[in-house]
């Protein structure tokens, strides 16, 4: 395969065509012959079937690839499949609306499938019956971790990093998202010494929070093949260099490779105690899922124990959208079950929502937060005063 090939394949389904028609294999062929050259593509043979008693197939060879019909006479219905690749690619969509013209179908559905290089895509589920597809012009990891299917590739959001088909962040966005997550617990948190990040691979949360003055950052993740292939190919969070050190515990950012569960077990019976808790993990899933024990009610319970006091425990909390806000609506009920405050961010110009647990009982955190936001030695791009009131707003469906 070259490094330029590429393909249009395009599926089409006629519903409603005269019966008579569907039967007529000189008209039929006539049709995709003549559909086919307007198109711009070389015919190089056509080769044909009347079936009996009824039903036609024509199949054209073309120097581009390849047309076929296949008939149904007792339908009414005619299947078309044009695959056409090179410089006149695009000429398959334009031969089957040509070929639709022709035929004069009553229903059309029409399925356009690019192929070959630069054609790989990323299905994202992001909702009942919904789902968004990533175009990957380059493909840069595609492995298997002992824990998850992960990509890394370039897309239009720039290079852009996938868990089993999840976007987890893109070199467009990735800090409108840690900003969302991090800048509002640097500003509810009554200081600002020790943080615990519980993963968040990529590296940008451990490095903000040194930037708004944590001298210490425990930064735990079971998945150590993600950590180290993100610090090689992400332009965003640690290099390969930064890692090292980190796993090493050369400076205030401490890598551990270990399961969180585990980790904070091991921090409660130390007694250690944290300014800021992060949860940072691939998102909760509607259906069960083995991660998702790290978003229900005990795992918050041991989070909240190991919280200094005044400390802050920020979690991702699903999407505010009505067609994905089941888990938000589930973090909102165990978070208020837990903590005497909490506070809600939904960033402006992301899709997600982050919650903010402390222990102590605060009448207006917000006012606090806007004022300790005009010192916080981290100065945030993308989230000022005026968007922590307007994100700490609950959506309806979390007030009714």
């Amino acid at each position: 395969m070259t490094a330029d090939f590429t393909g249009w394949h395009v599926l089409a389904e006629f519903g409603g065509v005269d019966t008579a028609l569907c039967d007529d294999l000189e008209r039929l062929e006539s049709a995709l012959r003549e559909s086919l050259i307007a198109a711009g593509v070389t015919i190089c043979d056509v080769v044909h079937k009347k079936f009996d008693p009824q039903g036609v197939t024509v199949l054209a060879l073309l120097s581009e690839s390849h047309a076929s019909i296949h008939t149904y006479p007792e339908s009414g219905d005619i299947f078309v499949d044009v695959f056409t690749c090179g410089s006149i690619g695009a000429g398959a969509t334009k031969a089957v609306e040509l070929l639709r013209d022709k035929l004069s179908p009553k229903d059309v559905r029409m399925q356009v499938i690019q192929r070959g290089h630069g054609s790989q895509k990323i299905n994202e589920p992001v909702g009942n019956g919904l789902t968004r597809i990533w175009d990957l012009h380059e493909v840069i990891v595609d492995t298997n971790t002992p824990f998850q299917h992960m990509v890394i590739a370039r897309t239009d959001q720039g290079i852009s990093l996938f868990s089993d088909d999840d976007r987890q962040s893109t070199e467009f966005s990735q800090l409108t998202y840690h900003e969302a997550m991090m800048v509002p617990a640097f500003v509810a948190a009554e200081k600002l010494d020790k943080v615990l990040i519980i993963g968040s691979g990529e590296g940008v949360a451990s490095q903000m929070s040194v930037a708004a003055g944590a001298t210490h950052v425990d930064h735990v993740d079971i998945d150590q093949l993600e950590v180290e292939l993100c610090a090689e190919h992400l332009p965003y969070g640690y290099t390969s260099d930064e890692l090292v050190l980190a796993v090493k515990h050369e400076g205030p950012i401490k890598v551990h490779y270990a399961d969180g569960w585990d980790f904070l077990a091991n921090a409660a019976e130390a007694g250690t105690r944290y300014d800021v808790i992060v949860i940072d993990l691939p998102d909760e899933r509607v259906e069960e899922a083995q991660h998702n024990r790290l978003y229900e009610a005990e795992f918050l319970a041991r989070c909240r124990e190991l919280l200094a006091p005044g400390g802050v425990l920020s979690a991702q909390a699903g999407c505010a959208t009505m067609w994905r806000n089941e888990t938000l609506k589930r973090s909102w009920e165990r978070f208020h079950d837990q903590f005497g405050t909490v506070v809600l961010y939904t960033s402006d110009e992301h899709e997600w929502s982050f919650l903010f647990g402390l222990n102590e009982k605060i009448d207006d955190p917000i006012a606090g937060m806007t004022d300790r936001l005009a010192t916080l030695p981290y100065r945030p791009e993308t989230v000022d005063a005026r968007a922590l009131v307007r994100g700490a707003i609950e959506p309806h469906a979390l007030r009714v």
